[in-house]
């Protein structure tokens, strides 16, 4: 794991209940996807809920480096002027992602077919993620890219004629379908991407409200190049994965607990129909449904949750890339529920911020959690309570907030180290989850051996 390591922790007091109405900050997806598609579009997009977080922030720098202006009137509200499609600027340094595996991947695209030369770098852990899958479809559109053993830094040489293809992913990822879209903007003919299973339309939704003309049929969605983006209102609902570990909380301790404003984009709410085959008392309130284009035309609900039993599941395949953030949290589920618990076809886990199949499993036997560790997921054995005892996250966002959301059904404290990467995503994940009834406190101090 990353050399470099916080000296943050967390320490969770066991049980409580959640309760009452919290609201997650925005989509990370979606900020990021509307700051890049604002850089490129003609004339001004405003940028309303956006996500604050480090992630963010650095996609926000990264542009600003390119030469496009943007203004931040609120910590919420962005306005982006666009510089149109061929108006970036070389910058002036490499672009640092920090942890941003998705800021680092569209960008591959976004910058591909520019006439000048670009370098993506990020933090420890973004530098050891592998990037050859979104490089070997842009190099097949002609661009030229070169990684340092499959990994970043990355130099994309401009000056690249690109030109559209036709490609098959031969796993689903939404980040590298998002790439090769972006790429598609700049190329030549038509493009046209197949995924081998549904993943998050984000980019295909917000990329019709700027404008682009795209055709999707079953698994594949296709565009012809050189079309011009127009810029467009964003509204960013909250972010279904930060809201995950709430709604989690809420099948374990909650007392009517009700999530607000969340985005429920079918190809995000994996984890939903999960947790209702585990037996969860979940309802969707819809808020709005697709109107509105100028919106990113993403439906948004209010999630309503009450704790109750739950039983293990055997994880249905198709389900798999549309929870694949929210598995972490996911496991906790699976920890606490009666019965076993069988994840398979999850491969894509261990080459996430951390090895999250890995890592999980060890933190779940470190709160005395029976498991067996897959070369392609978890069997979880749930007994309904966990232990208590200190776990690493690994400087993985996501799973220290999982564990945090374990101490609701632990027997004794629990300890969490190596979590400040938390900011990435979720700025103010402890002072909310406090309000909803979480018995946590953020600690710093020097860290011992673990």
């Amino acid at each position: 794991m990353s050399a470099a390591r916080s000296t943050e922790r967390y320490r969770l007091q066991p049980g409580g209940a959640v309760r009452g109405a919290v609201r997650v900050p925005g989509d990370k997806s979606i900020s990021h996807r509307a700051l890049m598609l604002g850089g490129i579009a003609e004339g001004d997009t405003a940028v309303e809920g956006f996500l604050a977080s480090e992630d963010c922030l650095a996609t926000l720098a990264a542009l600003q480096a390119l030469g496009v202006a943007i203004e931040r009137p609120q910590r919420e509200r962005v306005i982006v002027h666009g510089a149109g499609a061929r108006g970036l600027r070389p910058a002036a340094a490499a672009l640092d992602m920090g942890n941003a595996g998705t800021a680092m991947r569209l960008s591959m695209g976004l910058l591909a077919g520019q006439p000048f030369d670009s370098t993506l770098i990020g933090d420890a852990s973004l530098m050891r993620r592998p990037m050859e899958r979104a490089a070997v479809p842009l190099r097949l559109m002609g661009a030229r890219i070169v990684t340092q053993d499959g990994r970043p830094p990355v130099r994309i040489l401009g000056g690249s004629a690109l030109r559209g293809i036709e490609y098959e992913l031969p796993v689903a990822s939404a980040q590298v379908k998002s790439a090769i879209l972006l790429a598609s903007l700049q190329a030549s003919g038509r493009t046209s991407v197949t995924e081998p299973a549904p993943t998050r339309d984000h980019s295909e939704r917000m990329l019709a409200a700027f404008g682009v003309e795209l055709t999707r049929s079953a698994r594949t969605v296709s565009l012809e190049g050189g079309q011009t983006l127009r810029g467009a209102h964003v509204e960013v609902p909250g972010d279904f994965s930060s809201a995950a570990f709430f709604l989690v909380a809420g099948c374990l301790a909650g007392d009517g607990l009700t999530l607000r404003n969340v985005g429920v984009n079918p190809t995000r709410t994996g984890l939903l129909e999960l947790l209702r085959q585990m037996g969860a008392d979940i309802r969707v309130r819809p808020l709005r449904g697709d109107a509105r284009a100028s919106t990113g035309v993403e439906p948004v609900a209010d999630l309503e949750v009450r704790a109750g039993p739950l039983r293990g599941i055997e994880v249905p395949e198709a389900l798999v890339p549309l929870a694949i953030d929210e598995f972490p949290v996911f496991f906790i589920a699976a920890a606490c529920a009666q019965g076993e618990t069988v994840l398979r076809h999850a491969e894509e886990l261990r080459v996430k911020e951390s090895d999250r199949l890995a890592v999980m499993a060890e933190g779940l036997g470190r709160l005395g959690v029976e498991h067996e560790l897959l070369p392609d997921g978890i069997r979880i054995r749930g007994s309904g309570e966990l232990g208590g005892g200190t776990v690493d996250s690994h400087g993985d966002h996501r799973i220290a907030m999982a564990f945090a959301v374990a101490s609701l059904k632990a027997r004794a404290p629990i300890e969490v180290l190596d979590v400040a990467n938390v900011a990435t995503s979720f700025p103010g994940f402890v002072e909310l989850a406090r309000t909803a009834g979480l018995r946590i406190e953020a600690l710093r101090s020097a860290l011992g051996s673990g």
